[in-house]
């Protein structure tokens, strides 16, 4: 049995075979089931984002989404972002699921603020809901990249537990 992240690595591959993404070829087609693939990713980037927030951050967080936008360059993107007051103060980015679709780019792709890319084949809710362990991974690459750049400060749960311990 295959696991979710490794069909998403072998549907990319077709797709850049294929010439196509999933069932669209053309980029008007292709942006279509972007902002589809958007739709259907929402609840699964806000709840993986949530499960941070209530671990890490000890519910202090807030998560915003920011819907399709599109880029200087012409592509599409749509990012969640998981802010707190923390990371507000000290001007860290906030963590993040980032999807995008750049202007040159053959297919979609998820990030994070700090985290590369993964494949975004995304074309029914059960395909975003398959996507759950990987944007925990990119949300989690993301805070670890964070208290690495700045401090392990960022993190109520470490900061106010040691307090309380105290």
């Amino acid at each position: 049995m295959r696991t979710p992240m490794n069909e998403a690595l072998i549907r990319h591959f077709r797709d850049l075979r294929d010439g196509n993404h999933g069932r669209a070829v053309s980029r008007d087609d292709k942006e279509r089931v972007f902002v589809t693939a958007v739709e259907l990713l929402d609840p699964v980037a806000r709840t993986t984002l949530e499960e941070l927030n209530a671990d890490l951050l000890l519910g202090t967080g807030e998560v915003v989404a920011s819907g399709v936008t599109r880029s200087k360059e012409g592509g599409l993107n749509a990012m969640w972002s998981l802010t707190w007051p923390e990371q507000r103060a000290c001007h860290a980015q906030p963590i993040a699921v980032v999807a995008h679709y750049g202007a040159g780019f053959h297919h979609p792709h998820l990030r994070g603020n700090t985290v590369g890319d993964w494949p975004m084949n995304i074309f029914d809710a059960a395909d975003a809901q398959a996507q759950i362990d990987t944007l925990r991974v990119i949300a989690a690459g993301d805070a670890h990249n964070l208290v690495f750049q700045e401090s392990y400060r960022l993190m109520p749960a470490i900061t106010q537990r040691a307090d309380a311990a105290s």
